[in-house]
């Protein structure tokens, strides 16, 4: 029994000890304050259909707050995460976008704050591809990754995702996510 005791005794305090650090910045673990949020749809919802590929293929807006502070700008990676290509990791990439000013608080829907970059998706095309999973029984997960970076890119238009990842790293102060489904209809 004692030794229960003290092992119960030893975990809190290192608990604390972990807490203690976290809250003065000394590491552990603390999640970013980052948020995405949209009125099209709830997080992790059926994508309505003017979004889709299917329908009018117009890009949702999205508000971010809570952004720490230092952040100059945002990218988005707009993916299908049930593809995947080739024998490889990759899935459909439908869109991706840079240098969204942090003043921006956000895009309006259907386009984009002046000073944002859209790079390629999957087809080649520097614009917003709604979602176009097929049919079946059942939904496709698109997920809208967020972050917040503490610097603009320097990268062309025709950079490709890995080059956009390369390009953030080091300067990402916050992530996020929107996850919405869809399938088309039967």
């Amino acid at each position: 029994m004692m030794k229960r005791g003290l092992g119960l005794m030893l975990v809190a305090a290192v608990l604390a000890t972990a807490s203690d650090a976290a809250a003065q910045g000394r590491g552990g673990f603390s999640l970013p304050p980052l948020l995405m949020e949209t009125t099209a749809f709830p997080d992790g919802g059926i994508i309505p259909a003017q979004y889709t590929g299917r329908g009018g293929n117009v890009q949702p807006g999205f508000t971010f707050r809570n952004a720490p502070e230092g952040t100059v700008s945002y990218a988005i990676i707009f993916h299908d995460i049930d593809v995947a290509f080739g024998g490889n990791t990759d899935d459909v990439l439908h869109w991706m976008a840079w240098n969204i000013p942090a003043s921006a608080g956000g895009i309006p829907e259907g386009s984009l704050p002046e000073g944002s970059v859209v790079g390629n998706n999957l087809r080649g095309q520097a614009n917003y591809m709604g979602p176009g999973a097929p049919a079946g029984p059942r939904y496709h997960h698109y997920v809208w990754e967020l972050y917040a970076l503490n610097a603009n890119l320097d990268i062309p238009q025709t950079a490709t995702r890995a080059e956009l990842l390369a390009a953030m790293q080091g300067k990402v102060v916050a992530k996020s996510a929107y996850v919405g489904r869809y399938r088309p209809e039967q």
